[in-house]
This record gives structure tokens, sequence and C-alpha cells, in this order.
């Protein structure tokens, strides 16, 4: 028995010595392939990463005609490999710089093989002709074209390239035919050991009962619980050890499955939870690695799901899940990936897996983002729980394999990046991965950690621009700004930092702070001054603010600190800030206004329901946004949307502030359509409370143009 398995594996190993020959000639054959197309698509993907940031790069200098800051751009460029020539061309196909010192084609209208595509297309367009690639890429400031700008690139070092990887590829399988001529003669005398070893093993009388035993052992022991116990009817020693076996593995198997059902099940949701999730994807990359599979990752964050929680309860924050979940099932199910594997990944986190295997002609990209805009889609829609409708978005970061990461790890990490600017962009969306986020994540990082103490090191500080009556001009209270003066970045927008607090939780600890050195200026105004007894200060407070549960008890400590009055101090915020949780946060402002303080919702008419907010938060004002001010002198539409707004407000007693008045005409319109008051450039610009303050004791109150 023992010699006839050896004679097997002697014609085995013969076969595969025979079989090794031909897949060494078929791997060349493939590879030879391979590589020229992996070559093309390597100068294609340069192509396409340089030619957006070079359009991005050239907009502004086109736009200002700043031939230095082309022929800059454009040089870095004409550096690269492979890159044999760039042209920044106008919307006629004209040439404007080449790159050049003397830009030598200035003027020239491009005439080659590949000018009358590149000057029609209308985004990125590339031809090649075999040796030569051509990326073309439209430049645009918001919907105008300026021009375009193309990049040559040849492709004689890719073709050189494969040409020299086909002989060291040759080269390789030849060390690897003679390595494994070494592991087929180890195979060989392990063969021959493990014959000598059967036939000495073959020799011996085992008992039959034990040795299938053993063998069963050694089966559970790696996990192969349904390995059958040979079970008789003998009534001796050997019997009863037999069935006592037999119903150990009963019991073992039913624990493990008991095991493996809470180690990689969500108990919430019955998904994959992360743990299952890294496994299922690190085995996937193993499989794929040295094949053309691909794979994407959606890694999806519920948006603002805390609120569910903290305004419903945990128990109809798991209701909600549970809906979501099969709401993200659905949509994965319908997209018709076989492998497609979703999984909670952690508390409102969930990660979708898609594969598609080698060979497959699909765009992945494109499956993900289709994908992606439907699970937007269908999670934003209302979910009834307990007779009330909840809704709420999904923010989702697509990234690829092999593209954007080779390992688990960084995918996880980019689709986590990826989401995190879909949150930053406005939420309730998707965001495909790039290496632009990476560098836009570290430098928010960054401005978070200079964040962290700003206050404290004076780098934060208060403007306060002037709110004026319309009808008479006269000073009637100021709006606090916060602004913020890095001493080694300078000025950093507000639209910047504000982001980064109230993401990060630091606009817990600044909110209080400017909401008290506000009333405190106030109040030293109101003291000081004799025209400004009556004035009021205006903070704008931050959605996580007004969530927060202490922010009712931060605005009494703040008047009782500074000695201000409750009825001149006025809170904005924005509809934005009130949508989705109208019942407790008219509460909130419920209580605030019995206490006297005033509430102005800010950037009126952009939101999402309007006035309809007016019906169910208690409100004493509202701001006009300043997109509407500012076309009232010759867009009759928002001239009598504006109107419109005037005359609803006033019908329920509510004041009206108009900001950005920056002209005659706008303060002129306005006040004539009895708006209260206004705001903007044309009656002063934000200035500091030092500036504030030396106007107020020269004029007895801030010079405006309006009045």
């Amino acid at each position: 028995m023992a010699l006839g398995a050896l004679v097997v594996a002697l014609a085995a190993i013969g076969v595969m010595l025979h079989q090794q020959q031909r897949t060494r000639a078929d791997v060349l054959a493939l590879s030879q392939r391979s590589m020229h197309a992996l070559a093309a698509q390597r100068v294609v993907a340069r192509g396409e990463a340089i030619s957006v940031q070079l359009a991005d790069a050239l907009v502004n200098p086109l736009y200002y005609f700043d031939l230095d800051a082309m022929g800059s751009v454009v040089r870095n460029v004409l550096q690269q490999p492979d890159v044999v020539y760039v042209l920044v061309f106008d919307p006629s196909g004209n040439v404007i710089h080449d790159g050049s010192n003397d830009i030598d084609a200035y003027g020239r209208r491009m005439d080659d093989a590949f000018a009358a595509q590149a000057i029609a297309a209308r985004g990125r367009h590339m031809q090649n002709d075999g040796r030569l690639l051509d990326v073309a890429m439209p430049i645009r400031m918001g919907e105008q074209r300026l021009g375009g700008v193309r990049i040559g690139y040849s492709l004689d070092s890719a073709i050189a390239d494969e040409s020299a990887m086909t002989v060291a590829m040759a080269a390789h399988l030849d060390r690897i035919a003679r390595r494994d001529l070494w592991t087929i003669g180890a195979v060989l005398m392990v063969l021959i050991a493990m014959g000598a070893a059967i036939a000495l093993t073959l020799q011996r009388r085992l008992v039959r009962p034990v040795r299938e035993l053993a063998d069963a052992a050694q089966q559970i022991e790696a996990g192969n619980y349904a390995v059958v116990v040979p079970v008789d009817g003998r009534q001796d020693e050997i019997g009863e050890l037999v069935r006592a076996f037999d119903r150990m593995r009963d019991s073992i198997a039913r624990h493990d499955r008991d095991i493996r059902r809470i180690a990689y099940t969500d108990p919430l949701t019955g998904l994959a939870n992360r743990l299952a999730l890294r496994e299922a994807l690190d085995l996937r990359l193993l499989e794929m690695q040295g094949a053309s599979g691909r794979l994407a990752l959606l890694f999806a964050d519920v948006d603002d799901f805390k609120r569910v929680n903290d305004t419903l309860g945990h128990d109809v924050g798991d209701e909600v899940l549970i809906r979501f979940t099969a709401r993200i099932a659905a949509a994965v199910n319908a997209q018709g990936i076989a492998d497609a594997l979703l999984a909670r990944f952690g508390g409102d986190e969930f990660v979708v897996l898609l594969q598609l295997p080698e060979g497959s002609a699909q765009d992945l990209r494109r499956m993900a983002q289709t994908l992606a805009a439907r699970l937007v889609e269908d999670v934003s829609q209302p979910i009834d729980v307990q007779g009330r409708d909840v809704f709420l978005g999904i923010s989702i970061g697509i990234t690829l394999f092999p593209d954007d990461a080779a390992t688990a790890g960084m995918l996880l990490k980019n689709g986590d990046i990826a989401m995190y600017h879909a949150k930053l962009a406005g939420k309730n969306r998707f965001s495909v991965y790039s290496l632009a986020m990476d560098q836009a994540l570290e430098r928010r990082v960054h401005l978070e950690h200079e964040l962290r103490g700003a206050w404290e090191r004076g780098e934060l500080s208060l403007v306060y621009q002037p709110v004026i009556r319309m009808d008479d001009g006269g000073l009637a209270g100021v709006e606090a700004l916060l602004r913020w003066e890095h001493p080694e970045l300078g000025a950093i927008a507000p639209s910047v930092f504000i982001d980064i607090a109230e993401q990060s939780g630091l606009i817990d600890v600044i909110g209080p702070l400017v909401l008290e050195a506000a009333c405190r200026e106030a109040r030293h105004w109101q003291q000081t001054y004799p025209a400004a007894r009556s004035l009021f200060v205006s903070v704008n407070v931050s959605p996580r603010q007004l969530r927060s549960g202490q922010f009712a008890a931060e605005v009494e400590a703040a008047l009782a600190v500074s000695g201000l009055d409750a009825r001149h101090l006025h809170l904005e915020l924005t509809e934005t800030a009130v949508i989705g949780d109208e019942t407790r946060i008219g509460d909130l402002l419920a209580a605030l206004r019995a206490l006297g303080v005033k509430v102005w919702l800010d950037d009126f008419g952009t939101g999402f329901s309007g006035l309809s907010h007016l019906r169910r938060v208690p409100v004493d004002g509202v701001k006009i946004d300043r997109s509407f001010v500012a076309d009232v002198l010759r867009d009759p539409d928002d001239l009598a949307l504006t109107t419109a707004i005037i005359s609803m407000a006033h019908s329920i007693g509510i004041t009206v502030v108009a900001e950005g008045v920056e002209k005659d005409g706008q303060y002129e319109v306005l006040r004539d359509r009895g708006c209260d008051l206004g705001q903007g450039f044309w009656f002063g610009h934000p200035v500091p409370a030092r500036t504030f303050d030396g106007q107020l004791g020269a004029a007895g109150s801030p010079r405006t143009h309006g009045a």
C-alpha cells in the first residue's frame, strides 16, 4: 500500500515538472500583456491626477492673466518624468503659455492632431497615438470657462519599462523553476519518509475504536465538529468511551456556534460586527494579492444620531438603527453584487464591501457611487417611530483597492477620512477618497490643536458690528463676532475655525467665554456713554450649544456676572440648528425669553422650512439673509420675497433685521418697506471693542454711511 502511494507521488511529481514548463511560458505571455496595460494605466492615472491639480492651480493666474505665475506652475509640471509639453490656451485655442521663458508659441493657434478635441473638451479628455498621450482639461472659474491646459506624455519610457520588466520576469521565473526542483526533491524525501512511517504503523496492530477516536479528536481540534464518531453497541469500557466522546463532540460544537455568533455578529442588527468585517477584509485582500480583482469600501456614518438618543432615548435609538439597517441592506441587495458584505462597524457606523472578480468589465467606482447615492436618498426618508417622524441623514466615504490602499487598515482609514470629508461638506452626502483629503485633514487637526487654548493666549478676540435703526439711522445695538489671529498662520476665517470648534466640541468651552465677554462689553458701553444706554448685543449660538443641557445656565451666568439686563442680550441661531428638534429647542428658547432674552433667527430664508419655523419656535426677530438684500435693487423676485418677509414678520409681531446692507439704494428700499433694523458695511465694518469704544466717545455713536 505504501509503495503504491510512492509510485503515485512520483508520477505526480513528473506531471508537476511538465506543467511547470508550460506555466512558465503562459505566465510570461500573460505578464507581458498585463505589464503593457499597467504601464499605460500608470501614465493615464498620473495624467488624470496632474491635469486636475494643474487646472485648479491655473485658475487665478489665468483669470488675472499672470504669465509669470502661469510659467512657474507649467515649468514645475514640465520637469516631471515623461512630460513632453504643457500648453495653456484660451477658449479659442490660442496658446497663452508653453512653459518657455520667452513663450515662443504665445498667440499661436494649436493645429496639431489632438488640438480640435482638446479645445472642444468640456471635461478631462485624453487622446493617444500609441507613442504620445495628450491630456486636456478645461480651466473654469465657477460656470465661466477661462481656457484650458494640455499635457503631453511620452509613452516611450512606459514601453521601455514594459520590456525590462518582461526580461526580469523571465529571469525570475527561471530562478523559481530552479528553486522548485529543490523543493520537489525535498517533497520526494518527505514522501519516502511518510511511506516508511505508514509501513511501520501498519505493521503494528492498534485497537480500531481508539484509533478512530484519535482521528476524530484531531478533526474536532481543527474545528471540524461535523466529524462522525463511530458509535456502536458495545457495552464494555471502549463502548462507554466512544459514547462519552460523541456527547462531548456535540456539546463543544454547540458552544462553538454560540461563541462564534456572539463574537462575529452584532447583537442589535444581526449584521457582521467589526471583528467579522476585519477578518473578511483581510481574507479578501489576501485572495486578491497578485490578481486583478477590485474592491470598494463604503464607510457610512449616520448624521446627528446622538440627537435621537439624547432626545428620544436609547430604546428609540435602537429601533431607528434597526430600521436604518433594513434600508441599507435593501439598497445593497438591490445593487446585485453577490459578494457584497454589510457590517455594523460601531454605534452608528456601517461598512459595505463591494468586490468584483478578476476579469470583470464593470466599473466598480461608478457602482460604489451609485450605491452611495441611493443610500443617501433612502436613508434621508423619514422614519416613523412611535408615531413620530425622525429625520436623519447619512455621510459616506468611498475608497478603492488597489487604487487608494493595499491593506485593510489603510482602506478603513481612507474610508473614514472620506466620510469625515462628506460631513464637513454638509452631511447627508458621499465623498470619494483622494490624497488631498489626507492633507486637508492634517491641516484641520493642526488647526484644532492650535485652537485649544487660543482664547487664553489672546489669539481669539471679539469685534463688533453696529446694528442701526432704519427709520432714523440711530445706533440700536451691536453684533459680537469672533475672530482668530494666529501668530504664524495669520487670520483664520471664521467659517473654518467655528466649524472646527463645533465638530471637536471646543465650542462648549469657547461659547460661554464669548457670551460673557460680549455681555461685559455691552454693559460697559451702557454705563459709560449716554447714547448707548439702550444698546443691545447679539451673540451667535451654534447648534451644539443649543443641544447642550447647560446652555440656559450659561446664559444666566453671563448675565449675572456682567450685570447686563436680559432684554439687552439677543441670541442668534440658524434655522438648521432648530430643524429636527423643534420641540426641545422651542422649550429652551421659551425659557430664555421668559428671562427677557431676545431670540433672533439668523440667515432667514435660506433654510429648509422658512416661515414654517416661526409657528413652532418662539423668536423675537428674523435676520433676512444677505443674499436677498444684495439683489433687492436688480432682482424683482428678491425684492418681492424680502417685502413679503417683512410684512409677514410684522403681522405676528416679529422684528426684521436686514443683513449685508452695502449701498445707499438698499438702505432706502428696505427703510421704505418698513424694515426695522439694518446691518452691513454701509453702516460700519466690524471693529475691535477698543475702536468701537473710541467711536462712542468721539461722536456719541459710530459714524454710519446710511444715516
